[in-house]
C-alpha cells in the first residue's frame, strides 16, 4: 500500500504466529479496523515509492493521473515458489505422474531421468500417455493461478472504493522487477543470455556483439535485519532440497497447518480431521527436490521463465471529481451515487471550483467503519489524530485529474 507519506507492507495471516490468528479474527469482528490495519502493516519505504512513467514501465492511457498526490496505490504482489513446489509434489506423486521435459535443453527430462516410468520409477514418461509437460507449460499453469488471487484482490478493492464514496482504477503494473526494485527488495542481476534461457551457441554470439546485459530481479524483501517476504529457494535456502522441506514442513511437519497448526483451525475436532490425511509419499518429495534442483543449477534461479515475485496490476484510490459527472454523464443507473461523497467532504458535493473546506477526522472513519475498513492516514487526505486538514491541490477540492476514470 503505498501513498504520499510512505510504502507499507500489508502482512498476510501466514506471517504471524498461529496463536496470534485468533486476536486478528476478533479485532475483525469488533470492527477495529484501524487498528487490524496499523497491526498488519510494515513500512518498508518513506516517500511514494512508484517505478518510472515511461514506455514499458507504464501504459500510456494511465500517464495522466497516475501517482497523483493524494492518491493511495495497492500492488499485489505474487511469490510463486510455494504454489510452484506445493504443487509439484501434488504433479509428482503417484497418482497423477506427470513427467516434465525441458523445451530448452532439447526436450530432455528435467532432472527426473531415474523417475521415468521406462526406468521404472512412477512418472508417465510414454508422450502417448498425455502425461507430458514441458517447463515452460508447467510454469504458466502456476503464474495463472496465482494471478487468479490478484484479480480477486482488485475486484474487492474495486467495490470497497465504491462502496466509501471513493473512485479508482485498475491499471497496469506488469513489469519483471521495476515495482520491486522501487520498494526496496533485496536486487541480483543476471546476464541477459542466462536469464532467457540461451544455449552456449547464442550466449557466446550474445557475448561479441555486447547484448549480453545484466537484468536484474528480485530476490526477497528485508528491512532492519528481518526478512519481510522470501521465496522458497537460494539465497533464502541452502539448496532447492531444503527449500522442498521447508514447503513440506509447513503442511506437513510437527506445527504445520495438517498436523499440529490444525489446533489453531476452526474444526471442531482437528485431531479427526488430521489424522484422516496422509503424509506426502517420500517418491513425491524425491522427485520434487530432483526437478527443483535441476531448474535451479540449470538457469540460476527458481522459477526458471519468471522471478519468484510478480507483479500485475495495481489500484489506485482517489476522490472524484462530482461536477466532472454532474456536467459530462447522464443520471440514471450505474450513475455514482452523491451520497457517497459526503462522507469525506463534511456533508457538501466535492467540487473543483468550490473553496477548500476542512474535514475531521471522525466522520470519515465511521463512514470506513460501516463499509467494514480502516481508514488511512494519507491515502485519502485524511489524519487518524483528530485534526483537520485542507483537501485537494492548490487550494481545491480533489479535482477529476485525481480520479480513475473519465
Amino acid at each position: 500500500m503505498i501513498n504520499d507519506d510512505a510504502a507499507y507492507l500489508i502482512k498476510r495471516p501466514q506471517d504471524f504466529p498461529p496463536q496470534e490468528i485468533h486476536a486478528l479474527l476478533d479485532q475483525a469482528q469488533q470492527r477495529q479496523f484501524t487498528e487490524l490495519y496499523r497491526r498488519m502493516r510494515v513500512r518498508i519505504k518513506d516517500g511514494r515509492a512508484a517505478p518510472p512513467l515511461a514506455p514499458m514501465f507504464n501504459v500510456n492511457v494511465n500517464r495522466w493521473s497516475l501517482y497523483a498526490p493524494g492518491t493511495t496505490y495497492f500492488l499485489p504482489i505474487n511469490e510463486l515458489s510455494f504454489m510452484y513446489i506445493n504443487g509439484l509434489l501434488e504433479v509428482f506423486n503417484e497418482h497423477s505422474g506427470a513427467f516434465v521435459i525441458d523445451e530448452r535443453a532439447g526436450f530432455r527430462a528435467a532432472g527426473l531421468d531415474r523417475f521415468a516410468r521406462s526406468k521404472g520409477g512412477h512418472l508417465h514418461d510414454d508422450p502417448t500417455e498425455g502425461c507430458a509437460l514441458t517447463v515452460q507449460r508447467l510454469e504458466l499453469m502456476v503464474a495463472e493461478l496465482v494471478t487468479v488471487e490478484q484479480g480477486m484482490m482488485l475486484q474487492n478493492l474495486g467495490l470497497m472504493s465504491q462502496a466509501i464514496g471513493l473512485g479508482g482504477f485498475v491499471n497496469f503494473a506488469e513489469h519483471e522487477f521495476a515495482w520491486l526494485q522501487a520498494l526496496g527488495f533485496r536486487m541480483a542481476e543476471m546476464p541477459a543470455s542466462r536469464y532467457f534461457g540461451a544455449n552456449t551457441f547464442t550466449r557466446g554470439l550474445m557475448r561479441v556483439l555486447g547484448r549480453d546485459q545484466p537484468i536484474p530481479y528480485a530476490l526477497g524483501l528485508e528491512r532492519g535485519g528481518e526478512i519481510l517476504l522470501q521465496p522458497y529457494c537460494p539465497p533464502y535456502y541452502p539448496s532447492m532440497k531444503e527449500a522442498v522441506r521447508a514447503v513440506v514442513e509447513t503442511k506437513y511437519g510437527a506445527r504445520g497447518l495438517f498436523r499440529g497448526g490444525a489446533a489453531h483451525s476452526a474444526w471442531r475436532e482437528p485431531a479427526t480431521v488430521t489424522n484422516a490425511v496422509t503424509e506426502i509419499s517420500s517418491a513425491a518429495v524425491e522427485a520434487t527436490t530432483a526437478y527443483c534442483e535441476y531448474i535451479y543449477n540449470r538457469y540460476g534461479r527458481f522459477p526458471a521463465y519468471m522471478p519468484s515475485f510478480r507483479t500485475v496490476l495495481g489500484f489506485q484510490a482517489c476522490h472524484l471529481d462530482n461536477e466532472f459527472y454532474d456536467r459530462f454523464y447522464r443520471a440514471g443507473p450505474g450513475r455514482f451515487p452523491k451520497r457517497n461523497a459526503v462522507r469525506w467532504t463534511g456533508g457538501t458535493s466535492r467540487t473543483r471550483r468550490g473553496p477548500s473546506k476542512s474535514i475531521s477526522s471522525s466522520s470519515p472513519n465511521q463512514a470506513c467503519a460501516r463499509a467494514g475498513v480502516a481508514c488511512f492516514r494519507q491515502p485519502f487526505g485524511l489524519t487518524m489524530q483528530g485534526k483537520k486538514i485542507q483537501g485537494g491541490r492548490d487550494g481545491n477540492n480533489f479535482g477529476r485529474r485525481d480520479c480513475g476514470g473519465k
